[in-house]
C-alpha cells in the first residue's frame, strides 16, 4: 500500500512520517506534496490507497483537493489534517467523502488509532471491489443477470457500442426516453428473509410483466449502486404515471413491500439516459419520509425544500451533555433537534442522510475523546432503511429509540473509563467554591467551568457534603467571619464586605440565624 501526506508545513509532514506505524499497518511507501496541485500530479502517478491533507494551502486548498479526489480518486480514504477545530472544515470534509479527521498538533496514539481505521476501511472496500469483479466474470453465464450488466453498461457509458443496437432494437440513437428509479430498501430484502437475488427477481417480475403489456418499456437491477432498479421508457408515456402507480400498488398488495418510484425528465438521445437517472435521483431524495401515503411514485418536478439544520450547530448542547454524562442532558437535546427538523413536517432521505452522517462524525469525536473504540458495520444507508415500515413510512421514533440507546451506551463506556474522574471533580467543585466563598457563585457558572449539568452538581453535591452548595458557602462565611471577628480592629461591614456581603444588616441577620448570637455578641463572648 502507499500513502501520500500533503501539507505545505514540511515540519508536519516529517512529524506524520516518523510517528506514524506504517509497516505495521502494510504501507510500503510514503509520498510528500506541499500543496494540493502536486498532490494531484502524484495521485495521478501513483494512486495512493491512503491521503493525509491540511484544509489550509497554496494554490489547491483542501477543499478543491479533496472535490478531485472525491471525482477522480474515490477509492482512496483521505484523512483531513488541520490545526482549527473549526465545523466548518469538518463539513467540508464529509460533503467530499473524506474517512476522518486529526487536529494539530497530532498525538501520536489518535494518528495511529485513525490511519488503522483507515486502512481497514480500505481493505474491506478493496475485499468488495474484488468480490464484484469476481461476479461480473459469471455474468454472461446468468441471462437475467446479464440483462442487468448490459443495461448498467448502457446507463454508464458516453458513446454506445453498435453491438448494443443490434441486441435491444428498442434502443434507437435519436430516440426519446424517460427514466425511473425503484428504490428496493432493507425492509423490502427482510421481507424476501434477507436473500437479494431473489428480491430483485420478483420485484422485476412484477414491472416487466406490466411493461411487456404496453410494449413501452424495461426494467432491470441497476448494478452500480445498492438498492436500486431502473425502468427505461421508449413509449407510452402519456401513461407513464399511471404504469408506476400500478407497479407499486401491485407490489404492496402481493407481496407486501413498498419500494419508491420517483420517474426522471425526458431526454432526446440514448446517449443521455445518465441525465434522466440523476434527476429521479434526486426527486427520491428530497421525497417527504415524514408522511404516510397510499402510493409513493413521485413525478419529475423537484420542488424548493425547507432546509434543516446541521448537528454542527448544536455542537455545544452536545458537548454540555457528554459531559454531564447523563442521558436526560441528552434527551433535551435530541428533543430540541426533532422539534428543528420536523417543524414544517418535512424530512428527506437526502437530509437525514446528511444528519446521520454529521452524528457519526460527532460521534467519532468524542469516542475518540475518550480513548473508546468506535464499531460502525452497516453503511449510512443500510442503517437508516431499517426504520422504514412496510408501507414506506418512515418511524421517526424508532429511529430516537436507536440513537438513545447508542448513546446510553456510549455514556456507560464513558463512565466506566472515567470513575476515577467522576469520583474526584466533586472535590474539585469544593475547592472552587472554597476559593471563591467571597463573591457570588452561581450554580450556572460552576456548570460551565466544569462542564457538568446543574442537575448532577446539585445531587452529587449533596451526596458528598451532606448540604447543598448554597448552605456549603454560607458555612464557609460564617466560619471566616468568627475568625474575623477575633481581630477587634476590624468593623463589622468591612467583615461583611471580606466575606462576600455588600450588606452589613444582611449579614447580620444571616450570622445571628447561623451562630444564635449577633457579630457584636459573639466579639464580646470571644474577648470576655
Amino acid at each position: 500500500m502507499k500513502a501520500l501526506i500533503v501539507d505545505d508545513e514540511k515540519h508536519v509532514r516529517e512529524g506524520i512520517k516518523i510517528l506514524a506505524d506504517w509497516e505495521q499497518n502494510g504501507i510500503l511507501e510514503i509520498y510528500e506534496a506541499g500543496n494540493g496541485e502536486e498532490a494531484i500530479q502524484l495521485i495521478k502517478a501513483v494512486r495512493p490507497e491512503i491521503i493525509f491533507s491540511d484544509m489550509k494551502m497554496p494554490k489547491v486548498d483542501g477543499t478543491q483537493l479533496l472535490e478531485w479526489i472525491k471525482e477522480n480518486q474515490p477509492d482512496s480514504k483521505t484523512i483531513v489534517v488541520t490545526g482549527y477545530d473549526d465545523y466548518h472544515y469538518m463539513r467540508k470534509a464529509i460533503h467530499f467523502g473524506s474517512s476522518d479527521y486529526l487536529l494539530k498538533p497530532i498525538e501520536p496514539e489518535i494518528l495511529n488509532q485513525t490511519l488503522e481505521k483507515a486502512v481497514n476501511e480500505w481493505k474491506k472496500e478493496e475485499e468488495d471491489r474484488k468480490r464484484k469483479e469476481t461476479s461480473s466474470l459469471l455474468i454472461n453465464e446468468m441471462k437475467p443477470v446479464y440483462l442487468d450488466r448490459k443495461l448498467t453498461q448502457l446507463m454508464n457509458s458516453d458513446s454506445i457500442q453498435d453491438e448494443l443496437y443490434k441486441e435491444f432494437e428498442w434502443l434507437q440513437p435519436s430516440r426519446s426516453y424517460i427514466l425511473a428509479l425503484v428504490r428496493v430498501e432493507g425492509k423490502t430484502i427482510e421481507a424476501f428473509k434477507g436473500d437479494r437475488d431473489l428480491t430483485y427477481f420478483s420485484i422485476l417480475n412484477v414491472i416487466n410483466e406490466i411493461l411487456m403489456e404496453y410494449k413501452c418499456g424495461i426494467g432491470f437491477r441497476y448494478l452500480s449502486k445498492k438498492g436500486q432498479i431502473i425502468i427505461i421508457f421508449w413509449d407510452k408515456f402519456e401513461q407513464i404515471e399511471s404504469l408506476l402507480i400500478r407497479m407499486y400498488r401491485t407490489l404492496k398488495n402481493v407481496m407486501d413491500i413498498s419500494c419508491p418510484i420517483a420517474l426522471g425528465k425526458p431526454i432526446d438521445s440514448s446517449t443521455k439516459l445518465i441525465d434522466s437517472y440523476h434527476h429521479a435521483r434526486k426527486v427520491l431524495s428530497r421525497r417527504n419520509i415524514l408522511i404516510e401515503s397510499e402510493s409513493r411514485v413521485f413525478l419529475s418536478g423537484i420542488q424548493s425544500t425547507p432546509m434543516v439544520k446541521d448537528l454542527m450547530s448544536y455542537a455545544a448542547s452536545i458537548e454540555l451533555a457528554v459531559k454531564s454524562g447523563e442521558m436526560g442532558a441528552f434527551e433535551e437535546v435530541i428533543h430540541q433537534i426533532e422539534q428543528d427538523i420536523t417543524e414544517k413536517n418535512y424530512l428527506s432521505t437526502r437530509q437525514l442522510l446528511h444528519l446521520e452522517n454529521e452524528y457519526m462524525v460527532i460521534s467519532n469525536k468524542w469516542f475518540k475523546y475518550y480513548k473508546i473504540p468506535l464499531k460502525v458495520s452497516e453503511e449510512m444507508e443500510e442503517r437508516i432503511d431499517l426504520f422504514f415500515d412496510s408501507s414506506g413510512t418512515f418511524k421517526l421514533e424508532a429511529y430516537k429509540t436507536r440513537i438513545k440507546r447508542e448513546i446510553a451506551i456510549f455514556l456507560k463506556k464513558v463512565k466506566k473509563s472515567t470513575l476515577h474522574k467522576n469520583k474526584s471533580i466533586i472535590k474539585d467543585i469544593e475547592k472552587y467554591v472554597q476559593e471563591n466563598f467571597d463573591r457570588d457563585v452561581k450554580l450556572q457558572e460552576i456548570s460551565e467551568h466544569f462542564y457538568i449539568s446543574r442537575e448532577y452538581i446539585s445531587r452529587k453535591f449533596k451526596q458528598e457534603f451532606n448540604e447543598n452548595i448554597s448552605d456549603y458557602i454560607v458555612r464557609i462565611r460564617m466560619d471566616k467571619a468568627k475568625s474575623l471577628l477575633k481581630n477587634s480592629q476590624l468593623k463589622i461591614y468591612e467583615i461583611a464586605n471580606m466575606i462576600g456581603y455588600q450588606d452589613d444588616k444582611y449579614f447580620r441577620k444571616v450570622f445571628k440565624k447561623v451562630e444564635g448570637i449577633t457579630p457584636n455578641e459573639y466579639r464580646a463572648e470571644y474577648e470576655n
